[in-house]
């Protein structure tokens, strides 16, 4: 019995000690668990025609406008190129825009705001970095121009971007003394009054006719 025991008792010592060896096993180590962040971007350097010296756009003094200019470029690391090469008369002014990773550049582009036929924009293979990637030209974005234009390139402003502002409004601060919520409530307000009258005014059109549709059943039966 006491033979029986023992074994019962080792048999269990081994079962928890293999237990323990998978579930040690299976614990992630801290690098694969936690891989650490990419860094991000934290400046935008443009230089270019007509521009004094360098316009330093910095993230943490004016987030909006930095993220309207990294959308601008931001997608082309990764990007396949769209468009061959144009010809370089028409083109227009060229911009070149930086990204910064903590002061030091991590990205470089040249920007076209004013090519013929849309904005263009170029990556070169030779990259800060030292990551290798191809050379490629690619279709801007229509906001091109408006977001240099609003960081301090002396562009012309297009109408048809800044009535719809650069994602939202990017690069305007609101003065939010100007707001009056009462004002916007009471609008809210008159434009439900006035949804609810059109409806009742529908709904009441509808009944009149399944009355009269009604009526001209009863009297045929």
């Amino acid at each position: 019995m006491v033979r029986g025991a023992i074994t019962r008792w080792v048999t269990a010592v081994g079962v928890m000690a293999v237990a323990v060896a998978l579930a040690i096993g299976s614990v992630p180590t801290a690098a694969g668990a936690a891989p650490k962040p990419a860094p991000k971007p934290t400046a935008i350097n443009i230089v270019g025609k007509n521009v004094s010296g360098k316009i330093v756009v910095q993230q943490h003094d004016q987030p909006r406008l930095f993220a309207a200019l990294l959308d601008e470029v931001g997608w082309l690391a990764t990007a396949k190129p769209q468009t061959a090469a144009p010809k370089a008369d028409k083109l227009g002014p060229k911009y070149t825009v930086t990204v910064l990773i903590k002061n030091t550049p991590a990205q470089v582009y040249d920007l076209y705001p004013l090519a013929a036929g849309g904005p263009r924009a170029h990556r070169s293979a030779r990259q800060p970095t030292g990551k290798k990637t191809t050379d490629g030209w690619f279709y801007g974005r229509l906001t091109m121009s408006e977001s240099l234009r609003v960081s301090g390139v002396p562009l012309k402003a297009k109408q048809d971007v800044v009535n719809g502002g650069i994602g939202g409004g990017v690069g305007q601060d609101i003065n939010v003394d100007e707001l009056d919520p009462v004002e916007g409530v009471n609008q809210f307000l008159d434009q439900m009054r006035r949804l609810f009258l059109l409806n009742g005014a529908v709904l009441m059109v509808i009944l009149i006719g399944l009355a009269g549709i009604a009526f001209t059943i009863r009297r045929r039966v």
